[in-house]
């Protein structure tokens, strides 16, 4: 196998690997809390930062971090739109982002490899990349194990979880806060188009197939780890785009989850949120 033997393909295989782990770690956090929209939200809408960065000769995390900040501040701003619902206020926000974004591309001072900022440069990773992602996997891991019993909380029984000293809305904006700095240290791997493929598949994967919130977070973390290896694998001995070939393969995962689970779906029983948490 060409990867055992190239340099640029190890380099690759380990940065996958760690950011397929924390990305489909936090991504069962974000569809147990319904987020999963946010999340492609903040992907999409990034895209003009990454081509201002461009534009302007800067580091591209500092634009992705730009506009994810500015998204954030935007969606806030729309979800407070009563009268036309937040739904639609923040789908009206993210889609005039990335508008903006694509009319910034056509500039014909953009620099040559905009296709990057899209679906990611994976086989370009340097050591900053992977300590980058090395940096966004540890934060990752100690913020979750440190909220483990906060968020299940949340997740499990949002109505008591007050009067339990949990505020929900932090929860969740800490979760956000999370998916933000997964986001922006994953973008330039895995482009802004693709890095949701990461955060939601391997996560709904384990999800069809463990019961236990702890065996969800695990095997959403080697679903996500193994889906961009074989993305990686495939995409090196057919010679196709990485990021896509990634992209696929997690949904491949998914999809044969999702008939594992429902051979198992008659022996499931369901369970009180009390039971529920002890079982986390």
């Amino acid at each position: 196998m060409e990867i055992l033997h190239s340099g640029l393909l190890q380099r690759a295989l380990v940065e996958i690997v760690i950011l397929g782990a924390a990305c489909g770690a936090l991504g069962v956090w974000l569809l147990h809390l319904r987020q999963a929209y946010a999340a492609e939200s903040l992907a999409h809408a990034m895209l003009p930062g990454l081509v201002l960065a461009a534009l302007a000769g800067i580091p591209l995390l500092l634009g992705a971090a730009a506009g994810v900040l500015v998204t954030a501040v935007l969606i806030a701003f729309a979800a407070r739109a009563t009268r036309v619902g937040s739904e639609i206020a923040v789908a009206v926000t993210v889609t005039t982002a990335f508008g903006l974004g694509a009319v910034l591309a056509l500039s014909p001072d953009v620099p040559v490899g905009l296709e990057g900022l899209l679906f990611g440069d994976l086989l370009g990773t340097g050591t900053s990349d992977l300590v980058a992602a090395g940096a966004l996997a540890v934060v990752i891991a100690l913020a979750l194990a440190a909220g483990h019993r906060r968020l299940a909380l949340v997740v499990f029984d949002p109505v008591a979880a007050p009067s339990l000293g949990t505020s929900p809305a932090r929860v969740e904006l800490a979760v956000l806060a999370l998916l933000a700095l997964a986001i922006v240290a994953a973008v330039l791997s895995l482009g802004n188009l693709l890095v949701f493929a990461l955060l939601v598949a391997p996560a709904a994967a384990a999800m069809r197939i463990a019961r236990s919130l702890r065996a969800q977070l695990w095997l959403a973390a080697a679903i996500g780890a193994g889906a961009g290896v074989a993305g990686l694998v495939v995409s090196a001995e057919l010679d196709i785009a990485t990021g896509g070939s990634i992209a696929l393969a997690a949904v491949a995962l998914y999809v044969l989850a999702a008939m594992v689970g429902r051979a198992q779906r008659p022996a499931r029983t369901s369970r009180s949120p009390i039971e529920a948490l002890r079982g986390s």
